[in-house]
């Protein structure tokens, strides 16, 4: 079985691209992902599931010059979990999706090389 996310959201906060001393570009982005539903006592209700994206190489860069916050983007990635350590020395674990391709809605596809 192959390890794929597919995601249909918009971005809360502009991209941060940050670029490495090996050359190495690496995008930081946030999705935001809606689902509405109807309670029993018959209320609508909307929940908003946040999935952080990362985007390395080439890919980032051209991604990072166009979206910005509220962009609509269709996305395909690898869902990776990883642990780190805080300066304070406390171990956090986390969960992203490293894209392999995206669609900016209303545009054209682009995809990873």
């Amino acid at each position: 079985m192959k390890n794929k996310v597919q995601l249909i959201g918009h971005l809360g906060a502009d991209p941060e691209l940050k670029e490495y001393a090996e050359g190495k570009s690496v995008l930081r982005l946030n999705l935001a992902t809606n689902e509405r539903y109807k309670t029993p006592a018959g209320e609508w209700k909307d929940n908003t599931e946040w999935h952080p994206l990362v985007v390395w190489g080439k890919l980032a860069e051209t991604l990072a010059g166009q979206v910005h916050k509220g962009s609509g983007l269709v996305v395909e990635g690898r869902l990776v979990h990883r642990t780190y350590e805080t300066k304070e020395g406390e171990k956090r674990y986390t969960s992203e999706v490293v894209l392999n391709e995206y669609h900016l809605l209303n545009a054209k596809v682009a995809e990873g090389v």
